[in-house]
């Protein structure tokens, strides 16, 4: 099932999207439980499509998580799934614009498949781990690579506004350890994978975070990129587009524009 989140005439609704791309509007947010208001309908064309999760208590992020990745970064492959944070003020919708605040700066694009948590998680055990998740969304992890280099760690390189879309849904029922996975760049395919080439799969995951940190309810973990990241600038539209979930597009621009 495809989860969103929506807007129209200054509404923010919950909602869920039929085979033939109707909204039915949920009575709350679906991550406190799924309550279908009634006879309300929406044509997803007429409303705005808003991040899924608007404010995660926490986006824990995983790095060289792919074995291409892995590959092309000349990095040894992690014994240990490798975990930092970035800023929930970062998440940005769909059709959103990244805005870049340093253009001299190397900025760069890459697709995740996105977990969202649906309930408390501590202490999670791989075989217990699917249970714990509400579903999966699309995700962009912009990465400005000179702040990365100069600061020897990720959380600002990751964290400006704008610099984490998500979306446009949350699909609730796929398979997460083997989707494609895929991001275009102008039309142009950039990345072009399969999350069987994850090294930590997504079981493993949850069960690594959760030894170290609580979850909550709407908390995201990006799970890693693929092969083949590269740079963003002004003009260009980025698209990831996931097995199964859709397609997250975004524009770029420079702050101020």
């Amino acid at each position: 099932m495809k989860y969103v989140r929506f807007s129209q005439d200054d509404t923010v609704m919950f909602g869920l999207i039929d085979n033939d791309g109707v909204i039915k509007r949920l009575k709350n947010n679906f991550l406190e439980g799924v309550q279908e208001e009634g006879n309300e309908y929406y044509k997803i064309e007429n409303v705005d499509l808003l991040p899924p999760v608007e404010r995660p208590s926490q986006i824990i992020a995983i790095g060289l998580n792919y074995a291409g990745h892995a590959a092309e970064s000349k990095k040894d492959i992690p014994k240990e799934a490798m975990m930092f944070m970035v800023s929930p003020s970062a998440v940005l919708g769909d059709q959103c614009t990244i805005k870049i605040p340093f253009l001299e700066h190397r900025v760069d694009y890459e697709a995740e498949l996105a977990v969202v948590i649906g309930k408390e998680a501590s202490q999670v055990k791989k075989a217990d781990a699917l249970d714990y998740i509400f579903g999966y969304t699309c995700a962009n992890d912009i990465s400005d690579r000179t702040l990365q280099k100069n600061d020897g760690q990720f959380t600002r390189a990751k964290s400006y506004a704008t610099f984490k879309p998500i979306g446009p849904v949350i699909e609730t029922e796929i398979s997460p350890n083997n989707l494609s996975i895929k991001l275009r760049l102008n039309g142009e395919l950039m990345q072009n994978s399969n999350t069987n080439d994850l090294i930590h799969d997504i079981e493993s995951l949850i069960e690594q975070v959760t030894q170290v940190m609580t979850l909550y309810p709407g908390d995201i973990i990006l799970t890693g990129t693929p092969q083949g990241v590269g740079p963003i600038a002004p003009g260009d539209e980025v698209s990831v587009e996931i097995e199964g979930i859709g397609i997250l597009s975004n524009y770029v621009q420079a702050v101020g524009y």
